[in-house]
């Protein structure tokens, strides 16, 4: 294909994500369209579907990407099902954005990233929308320049106003602190090596069982140590932060003051409430540098190896919570193509 060609997506999986991808792809990405849309609920792939002009439905991956409209893959299904549409993509050497994460696991990550390696090239962006989010960019720009000198420690605070009914304590470290996992080895450009969990007092605000809230600690390859705070039933909204410690100097960024107000003796401003409205920006810059990148036949963006490293130290982050201790981190050696 050429940089002047449109590209056509199967968009696989019409859950929250995936509609939200659709209507995004459709509305403001330039240069893509949605050609296919594919859910096991074959009723709501059908509705998905009639919103867009010239798109099928299909409750099949493998059927949507043997179609003759579909130059790549957005795979936005829930994550037991990432592993088999990115083997069938790979098979198709198709080019894949697929939403985090990789897969739930580090030995079924491995498989996707040796299909990968037997290519000889990439084919496949893995979705941590944070590093094309405005304030993580400029945060990582500046941490490159080296004015701030040697990062010595990161501090992370990820914050939901209520969890789903379905989430488990476990999930509070595969799920939400996979997004710090991602953003500390981007941020500090090394590796995660060991994990401990802290289990303060649940809040009231948690569902009876859940150990919520956590407090992770990250040491890495370079020396740095990171934590993550996470707090999935704060109560008032959604927030992130991040303040990196370096030799030199400080930088934060999450503050959210956008817009202050004053009024009635009051002043203040509003806190986001969903993911999709703090990094709605993050999303919109995501897919249109996958789309632009695909069409002038380049991968660009985290990578499968970064995908398996962030499910390895989720691994490790099950473990220290339910054993308790320090876990280290086990990592293949990184092969050459993700150098």
């Amino acid at each position: 294909m050429t940089s002047s060609d449109t590209l056509r997506v199967a968009v696989i999986g019409t859950g929250k994500m995936g509609a939200d991808h659709v209507r995004r792809i459709q509305g403001i990405v330039s240069g893509a369209r949605v050609s296919a849309v594919v859910d096991v609920d074959a009723e709501r792939a059908k509705a998905v579907a009639a919103r867009v002009d010239g798109c099928t439905a299909y409750t099949d991956p493998v059927t949507a990407m043997t179609a003759d409209d579909v130059d790549a893959v957005l795979i936005a299904s829930s994550g037991p099902a990432h592993e088999a549409a990115l083997l069938a993509a790979l098979d198709r050497d198709l080019p894949v954005l697929c939403e985090k994460p990789l897969t739930p696991d580090a030995a079924s990550a491995l498989r996707v990233l040796e299909a990968e390696r037997k290519l000889g090239h990439r084919r496949v962006q893995v979705g941590f929308m944070r590093r094309y989010d405005p304030e993580y960019v400029r945060l990582k720009a500046l941490l490159n320049t080296g004015q701030l000198g040697r990062p010595l420690m990161l501090h992370n605070r990820h914050r939901n106003a209520a969890s789903p009914p379905f989430f488990t304590s476990e999930m509070l470290i595969s799920d939400s602190v996979a997004h710090e996992t991602d953003v500390t080895r981007w941020l500090l450009g090394q590796e995660i090596t060991a994990v401990t969990v802290l289990r303060p007092r649940p809040s009231v605000n948690a569902p009876d069982g859940l150990q919520d809230p956590q407090f992770v600690v990250f040491e890495t390859d370079g020396g740095a140590v990171a934590d993550v705070e996470i707090f999935v039933n704060c109560g008032f909204g959604y927030q992130v932060q991040a303040e990196v410690v370096c030799e030199r100097g400080t930088a934060r960024i999450g503050d959210g003051h956008a817009m202050v107000t004053n009024m009635a003796g009051r002043w203040g401003g509003t806190i986001a409430q969903d993911f999709t409205d703090r990094f709605a920006d993050a999303y919109d810059r995501e897919l249109q540098a996958w789309a632009d990148a695909t069409r002038r036949g380049e991968v660009t963006g985290p990578s499968v190896w970064d995908g398996y490293a962030a499910a390895a130290v989720c691994e490790a982050g099950v473990r220290a919570l339910t054993d308790g201790g320090r876990v280290e981190v086990e990592l293949v050696e990184r092969p050459g193509l993700y150098a």
